[in-house]
């Protein structure tokens, strides 16, 4: 058998073991845990051999979509990014086999894990790399408490991690310990730089990074954490990335109930809307979603829930361009005068974009554009669902008299009788909703 057949071989067996929910041998026995859901991922499976359990991890070279129509090359384990969820027991004795389909040599590190030296997964130092075709074995027993842990690449880590090598690591209480917890939810966090129309991200980049992450997905591309009332939820937060970020949730209040160490002690918990996660940690932050509604999970940083953004133009906020706008269309053509009055205006133009990037703001709400991206999520609280699903929970329909609204009555207007592109004013229609047909944009009413 040839080399490139036997990478392709154990790529396949590594997607063929990697199943979106709990799978085989865990589903022949009833689970002593709440298994993890990780929006927009993946559960890895095992097998229970003469009383170990036996993973199977590959790491690929794979086509990742952020979200609808911005796809990227990047690296993974079992063809996803984050790698799928691994979930053992205190106490559990673990094998993985790690077959390497990329094109240098690596290494796995269990970060935060207790284990023997040699397992520890640092190349050159701990153990040799482990060559492009070949399959290296893991095995170690779980020694200390319950919590959220990590595995990423330790072999040429600046290029692998920012190309997606990693993934959660979670260790489960053997027996009830604390409090249940009824939704279980796992977010790693990354940044990247991807120039738009580029597939490959720049992992040369240290600090003006344009696109941010959870799980590797970008709104409106993340999945919403569907919740009931009353259930206690717990968000496990990973960070693998640069920069700290400060994530934050909208309409409840929390604890931070572990970390990368280990559970924190109830005496040293205080409450918490906005939970800091530097490089290398995690936190688990637990709350119960005792309020309806859909509320914003996202990080706090002005520029990651946006999407990609050039940080090189001139700032025009209250610039006056009257005159200058044609002068310079006649130079540039399609020039359009923006940014006058604020940036809201771009979540509605719905230009056509460069190939393979995202507007810098997107996803469309219950009242219009929510004008997010990047790191941003709906937690979504509903007092009767059948199962957790977006589907069911759609958006939340408030009841009368809670949602805000303008003191001032609607004024009646004149219908419009015809819309005219803002960037191409030979473009116009006589039907309301009509995009332009050489940029795209909605065309905007005439005013009568």
């Amino acid at each position: 058998m040839s080399r490139l057949t036997k990478i392709a071989a154990t790529s396949l067996l590594g997607l063929v073991l990697m199943l979106p929910a709990v799978g085989n041998a865990q589903g022949k026995r009833p689970l002593s845990y709440n298994p993890v859901v990780t929006p927009n991922g993946a559960t890895l499976p095992f097998e229970m051999v003469k009383g170990v359990k036996v993973f199977h991890l590959s790491l690929d070279v794979i086509k990742w979509e952020m979200a609808e129509g911005f796809e990227i090359q990047a690296w993974g384990y079992n063809g996803r990014t984050p790698g799928p969820t691994i979930e053992v027991v205190e106490g559990d004795r673990v094998k993985f086999l790690v077959t390497n389909n990329l094109p240098e040599s690596t290494a796995v590190h269990w970060h935060g894990v207790l284990l023997p030296n040699g397992m520890d997964g640092v190349q050159g130092l701990t153990q040799p790399g482990i060559p492009p075709g070949d399959t290296f074995v893991y095995e170690f027993t779980i020694k200390q408490p319950a919590g959220t842990l990590m595995y990423h690449s330790h072999g040429d880590e600046m290029l692998q991690i920012g190309m997606g090598v990693m993934g959660f690591f979670i260790i489960h209480p053997r027996g009830a310990a604390g409090k249940r917890v009824d939704r279980d939810f796992a977010i790693f966090l990354n940044e990247w730089s991807i120039e738009p129309g580029r597939t490959t991200p720049d992992t040369n980049v240290m600090t003006d990074f344009n696109i941010f992450t959870f799980n590797s997905r970008v709104f409106p591309g993340t999945d919403p954490l569907v919740v009931k009332t009353g259930d206690r939820v717990r968000i496990r937060i990973a960070n693998v990335a640069q920069d700290t970020h400060p994530l934050h949730v909208h309409g409840h209040s929390g604890t931070i109930t572990g970390t990368d160490g280990g559970p924190v002690p109830r005496s040293a918990q205080y409450p918490e809307t906005t939970v800091l996660v530097a490089p290398g940690q995690t936190r688990d932050f637990e709350f119960v979603a005792d309020a309806p509604g859909d509320w914003p999970f996202h990080c706090h940083k002005r520029h990651h829930p946006m999407n990609a953004m050039g940080h090189d133009i001139p700032i025009t906020l209250g610039v006056d361009q009257e005159g200058i706008e044609q002068q310079i269309r006649e130079l540039v053509p399609g020039y359009m005068a923006m940014g006058e009055t604020g940036m809201g205006e771009m979540a509605e133009m719905h230009m056509e974009l460069p190939h393979n990037t995202l507007p810098m703001m997107g996803g469309d709400g219950p009242f219009g554009p929510i004008a997010m991206g990047g790191m941003f999520t709906i937690l979504k609280v509903r007092d009767e669902l059948s199962e957790y699903t977006n589907e069911e929970a759609g958006w939340y329909e408030h009841p009368e008299g809670t949602v805000s609204y303008s003191i001032h009555p609607p004024a009646k207007k004149a219908e419009p009788s015809q819309w005219v592109c803002p960037m191409h004013a030979e473009i116009t229609s006589d039907v309301a909703g009509a995009n332009c047909s050489i940029c795209g944009m909605h065309l905007q009413p005439v005013e009568p």
